[in-house]
């Protein structure tokens, strides 16, 4: 209790149940801490603490009621990527052209988490409109890595992994159209969730692109993410792609084990396609490893080149994003970042056959993918190709950016999770990604959990009077 910014949301929400924590005690804990800490890592752009601790009253006010019909977060802060709305909230995308965007109401992602009882603490900061890179061109800076502020802290939920990681917030919701929870998550040593296409609503996320785009939880560890992903899942009118699926109980296998379990793994990805770094490679074999000496069957398998499908989510990807931002990209083009433009720009080239090939492409992709799931429970490989780069080195940024396996889940549409798998020999964290079949996101929480009870990763956190205090003027 000595901690209470290292306490797990589900740990917190017991304490506060049985009246053994005090709700604002918790919020006022976590406010503190980011008063502290955050000027060195801009993991927040708005927060409104006056606000988070009414809540925090009232939600203890309910609970000496002895109300017995307490959410499963209730009490428990919580922290938003800034393109997610909160009614009467700014919700900017991190950018100068919508600076002065106020939601009209909540995002249903927001309204979910809300009615489970947890607090929100603010919006966290982003890659402009989710597709930019680490901007110093922008009205904010751009958020780092708590295990080491002159570290990138991943994109572009930047800040929903900086936050989650520095004990700002216990779970943060961030968005992945072609890796931006996983990516956070790897470079964080985070949990990070991007559910099957159509599982949760993007029902008030401003978007990016709109076959692509996902919302996933981040979480310091797996049943957190699991409870998270439990809360905000489910079938909402209000979006197009949403699917009419009951939600189950995503925590609820994670102490099953995975005895006889087939996992493939895509080695090709990182040892052949895109040759990952030595920390890395050493890791992702000795996760196979453990996760063979807990009873699975573990055995390569092959794919398409991680090129080809990086090629289709990014003809995509550009395409639609194109779209979204063409009365901007017209009439407010020196408003947005110049990584942000430079990314969004190559997409105007991109002509109505190229975009229709790359759907024909993604559905063969997605279909060839998905026979996989006849044999295997679960695939994995790896995530980023390397840990963190130096957030100012501007070559580093254009060399490592890219390098990911992350992708080709967002093209083939299942449900992939990160799972931090170590430290690089510079200590920052590496993290791999189990992939599921559609809609089976309980079967990659199975794997992760067992995973976590040999490795213990996940109780690693970083020192921030070590990491990011601000340097002496």
């Amino acid at each position: 209790m000595n901690e209470l910014h290292w306490l797990e949301a589900h740990e917190a929400a017991a304490l506060i149940a049985s009246k053994k924590l005090s709700p604002v005690e918790l919020t006022q804990s976590l406010l503190n801490r980011i008063e502290k800490y955050d000027p060195g890592l801009n993991a927040f752009l708005t927060m409104r603490p006056e606000a988070s601790l009414a809540a925090a009253k009232e939600a203890e006010d309910i609970v000496m009621r002895d109300d017995t019909s307490l959410g499963p977060l209730h009490g428990v802060p919580f922290a938003l990527k800034d393109i997610i709305d909160v009614s009467s909230w700014p919700t900017t995308a991190h950018s100068k052209i919508l600076a002065d965007n106020i939601a009209e109401k909540d995002a249903e992602v927001t309204a979910r988490l809300k009615a489970a009882g947890a607090i929100l603490l603010g919006k966290l900061s982003t890659h402009e409109f989710a597709l930019g890179g680490p901007s110093f061109d922008l009205p904010w800076p751009p958020a780092r890595n708590p295990w080491g502020r002159e570290y990138y802290p991943g994109g572009s939920s930047s800040g929903s992994g900086a936050a989650v990681a520095a004990g700002f917030v216990p779970i943060a919701l961030g968005s992945d159209t072609g890796g931006s929870v996983r990516g956070p998550a790897s470079m964080n040593g985070l949990l990070g969730m991007k559910p099957t296409y159509g599982r949760v609503s993007r029902n008030g996320v401003v978007p990016l692109s709109f076959s692509l785009d996902n919302v996933g939880p981040l979480t310091r560890t797996v049943k957190d993410n699991a409870l998270a992903l439990s809360i905000i899942s489910g079938f909402d009118t209000k979006d197009p792609a949403s699917a009419e699926l009951d939600v189950p109980n995503f925590t609820k296998d994670l102490d099953r084990g995975i005895k006889d379990l087939k996992i493939g793994v895509i080695r090709h990805f990182y040892q052949k396609d895109m040759i990952a770094g030595d920390d890395v490679i050493t890791a992702m074999e000795d996760a196979l490893t453990i996760l063979s000496d807990s009873g699975a069957q573990i055995q390569e398998i092959n794919t398409h080149p991680l090129v080809d499908y990086a090629t289709c989510n990014r003809i995509i990807l550009l395409s639609e994003a194109c779209a979204i931002h063409q009365e901007w990209l017209t009439n407010r083009a020196d408003d947005y970042a110049e990584s942000t433009l430079s990314r969004l720009l190559p997409g105007t080239a991109f002509s109505a056959v190229d975009y229709v090939q790359a759907l024909r492409t993604r559905a063969r992709y997605a279909a060839e993918f998905n026979t996989f799931f006849n044999n295997f429970d679960a695939v994995i490989t790896v995530n980023n190709m390397e840990a963190a780069f130096p957030i100012e080195d501007s070559a580093a940024r254009e060399k490592y950016y890219p390098r990911q396996a992350r992708a080709p889940f967002n093209v083939t549409g299942n449900p992939a999770l990160a799972v931090p798998i170590g430290f690089s020999h510079e200590g920052l964290p590496i993290s791999m990604q189990i992939i599921t079949n559609q809609f089976d996101e309980t079967m990659a929480y199975r794997i992760a959990a067992t995973y976590d009870k040999v490795t213990q990763w996940t109780v690693k956190h970083p020192d921030l009077d070590k990491t990011a205090t601000l340097p002496a003027e």
